[in-house]
């Protein structure tokens, strides 16, 4: 029976850095993962360049039942103090839009950082590590529960392949349900169940739409066309590439807003977001009256993109000149082209998932320590938590921050 002070579940970004965080204050730590190898999910995080982090980290970034329940971490260990890290070990790295940061090289550089810092630390990691049973080996509830800790230091028996485990702390860092293929499972959600804790409902975030109407082969036919639009519906929007797939619609506006999402509703796409078509057209109307609509929006959209929009918003006027076109009906196409409403039948799931959304209740967590308020010595840190990012860094973040303010108490 082996002891440590702290064993993780899970060796991902969040429980990689809460491991170096309690290692560097002396602290005894394994990380065990069922994996062959830690940080699968690092590698393959932004296209195999790791979009490690975002300049404007700002609460409002993050989903949660509760909303403030992020505050804390993210101002303690920010995104800087990831910077200062990066730029310790040499890693070059570089700024693309909206302030996401990439390494210049690869994601193995933010990995081979994190795992030198845990080996410097004396942290243990055991990979390929099944566990098969969690004992509290207390009771939160009993008067003397505190003083018995206090004794013994083993306050959890982990049964493992590997034999038996004791610890003082354990901390959960197993992710959500996103990328089966990478090894993730509701493993977390089971062990704070265990422990009496309350866990939301969980879904596919930043993840792509699908369209099962009559947009699918209109998607279909568009594959692998990439737009810069505008996507929105009643509580969100945002103005990125949106892709068209095989299936509908991907990219970064389209993944975005699949967190603001609910089955059963349409999403409206502008194709000229912040700009006023109508009068375009009518100005167009009177510089080249003799084109067709769809020879003018040929300069602007991609021309098999018009294709398919004719049929769709102005049958009756294909082959008639802009000068016989009235106002009013451009007008009307205009808004077409700038409120064109689809109904997805639902999203990709969990298997091209960037994130889950949901997971265990925040309410049962110390937002300083991510302590359990119900079981001593538990804690939960990264995507296994109701908490997530937007896309572009954000996530990655709240990995470190919510693993760096475990690591300072466990």
């Amino acid at each position: 029976m082996s002891h440590f002070d702290v064993i993780i579940i899970g060796g991902g970004a969040s429980g990689l850095m809460c491991a170096l965080t309690a290692g560097q204050r002396g602290r005894r730590v394994l990380v065990l993962d069922s994996s062959n190898k830690v940080g699968k999910k690092i590698l393959m995080s932004g296209g195999g360049r790791c979009n490690f982090t975002n300049l404007f980290i700002e609460p409002a970034c993050f989903l949660s039942a509760n909303p403030h329940f992020c505050i804390s971490a993210l101002n303690r260990y920010t995104q800087w103090d990831f910077i200062a890290l990066v730029e310790k070990h040499g890693i070059a790295y570089h700024e693309r839009k909206h302030g996401q940061l990439f390494c210049n090289d690869s994601a193995k550089d933010i990995l081979a950082m994190l795992i030198a810092e845990c080996e410097k630390a004396g942290v243990t990691i055991n990979t390929l590590s099944e566990i098969r049973n969690i004992e509290a080996l207390d009771n939160p509830n009993a008067d003397d529960a505190a003083a018995s800790r206090h004794e013994s230091g083993k306050r959890f028996r982990l049964d493992t392949n590997k034999g038996g485990l004791t610890a003082h702390s354990l901390v959960v860092a197993t992710g959500g349900l996103s990328i089966p293929t990478m090894g993730a499972s509701s493993f977390g959600y089971e062990i704070a169940r265990q422990f009496g804790l309350k866990v939301l409902p969980t879904r596919a975030g930043l993840v792509p739409f699908m369209f099962s109407d009559s947009f699918k082969a209109v998607s279909e036919r568009l594959s692998g066309l990439a737009v810069d639009a505008e996507l929105h519906n009643e509580r969100q929007s945002f103005s990125e590439n949106v892709l068209f797939t095989h299936r509908g619609l991907s990219g970064p506006a389209v993944l975005q807003l699949s967190n603001y999402w609910l089955p059963g509703e349409a999403v409206v796409l502008d194709l000229f977001p912040g700009e006023d078509l109508a009068q375009w057209l009518k100005a167009q109307k009177k510089s080249h009256p003799k084109s067709l609509l769809r020879t003018l929006l040929g300069e602007r959209l991609a021309k098999s993109l018009v294709q398919e929009l004719q049929p769709l918003f102005w049958p009756a006027q294909a082959d008639t000149a802009m000068a016989e076109i009235p106002d009013a009906r451009l007008e009307e196409i205009a808004g077409a082209l700038q409120a064109w409403s689809l109904k997805p039948s639902g999203t990709e799931g969990y298997r091209t998932a960037e994130v889950t959304l949901g997971g265990v209740d925040t309410g049962e967590l110390s937002s300083k320590t991510m302590e359990s308020k119900r079981q001593p010595g538990l804690y939960f840190i990264g995507e296994v938590m109701d908490v997530t990012g937007w896309l572009g860094g954000f996530n990655f973040q709240w990995a470190w921050s919510s693993g760096a303010a475990a690591g300072q108490f466990v």
